[in-house]
């Protein structure tokens, strides 16, 4: 995930929460029947980014003692410049954020990562243009052009594969920007990036910035689960009670979020004060996120299917993205069911 300008600017002022390993574990919300102190469990939980709407979940369940009641301490581990992938995969974190198209290419090659937890049904990025750019009407157009991108492995191979569903052949330079991708597209220096809807999106329409935006499935690429959770194999495997009553107590934060957008986008601001200042931008990126993104065809928060792994990993199976230990393509497609799991949601 990435972090949009007017987030980023605050960090200066937060640099030293940024640099601390915080431990928080909720004080509204909680019953006398907790356990005590020497019973509880530490669990580590690595960010991807500094705190935003894609983690109000986490910060909803601390805030309102999900976690305390079920006797686990929640250690958050500050982004920095280790992939939370890589954290989880080493045992240094027991669960993590995480994309379904990054770590589908992590857990191909070895890495013992399991998805626990579907924060986002559907991808929550979309590709961007300025609003003005009347010779850009679909991606197909993009040929030609300056994409502004972010060093993740998979987006040069997603983006093409985008422009070619739209018609297009995918022949387009790719510049790695990281964040300032954003502000080089608003200043015309790249053509498109790919900006989280209800982050860059969001702040981009309250800077008065016009943009223009595709979404990837419109023109049938296939869909993902932007943002899941992801826990350690092994961890999960020795620890499935712990396991169990982690994933729940998130998943009733996130379904809060999905409940009531304003008042958890203002718990996340509470509980990242130092952080977030603008409150109207998290109340509408969580408002956004909660009605389009977190619920699948069902109405259901979390959950997983086989069908939807393997609509995006064939993709990337096909076009050699997926790679054993040595970095050699794979020769069958994996068994996606072993990619994820549902049984922590369920009692």
């Amino acid at each position: 995930m990435t972090i949009s300008p007017r987030f980023r600017r605050a960090l200066t002022a937060a640099s030293a929460i940024a640099l601390t390993t915080v431990v928080l574990t909720g004080c509204a919300g909680t019953d006398n029947d907790a356990p005590a102190d020497d019973q509880r469990t530490t669990v580590r939980f690595a960010l991807d980014w500094t705190p935003n709407v894609n983690h109000t979940g986490l910060y909803v369940a601390l805030h309102e003692g999900y976690f305390e009641d079920a006797g686990i301490d929640v250690e958050i581990l500050p982004f920095n410049n280790s992939n939370p992938e890589v954290l989880v995969d080493a045992g240094q974190a027991e669960f993590g954020i995480s994309f379904q198209d990054t770590s589908s290419l992590s857990i191909a090659s070895g890495a013992d990562l399991t998805s626990v937890l579907a924060v986002q049904q559907t991808w929550a990025t979309e590709v961007a243009v300025l609003g003005d750019r009347n010779d850009i009407t679909s991606p197909a157009d993009l040929d030609g052009l300056v994409f502004g991108g972010f060093d993740n492995p998979a987006e040069t191979i997603t983006m093409q594969g985008v422009v070619q569903a739209a018609g297009g052949e995918g022949d387009f330079e790719t510049v790695v920007l990281g964040t300032s991708a954003y502000e080089a597209l608003y200043s015309g220096d790249v053509d498109f990036t790919v900006p989280f809807v209800a982050v860059e999106g969001v702040e981009a329409e309250q800077r008065g910035i016009d943009l223009k935006t595709f979404a990837y499935t419109d023109y049938g690429f296939p869909d993902a689960y932007q943002v899941i959770v992801v826990g350690n194999g092994a961890w999960l495997e020795e620890n499935p009670d712990v396991a169990r009553d982690f994933v729940q107590a998130l998943a009733r934060g996130y379904e809060d979020s999905i409940a009531d957008p304003e008042a958890t986008a203002e718990i996340l601001q509470e509980e990242n004060s130092g952080l977030l200042t603008e409150l109207d931008l998290l109340v509408e990126g969580q408002q956004m996120l909660s009605e389009g993104y977190m619920l699948d065809e069902n109405g259901d928060f979390g959950l997983q299917t086989q069908e939807h792994w393997s609509e995006l990993g064939e993709f990337l199976f096909d076009t050699g993205l997926l790679t054993d230990r040595d970095g050699t393509p794979l020769t069958e497609q994996p068994d996606w069911s072993e990619f994820f799991t549902n049984e922590y949601l369920q009692d």
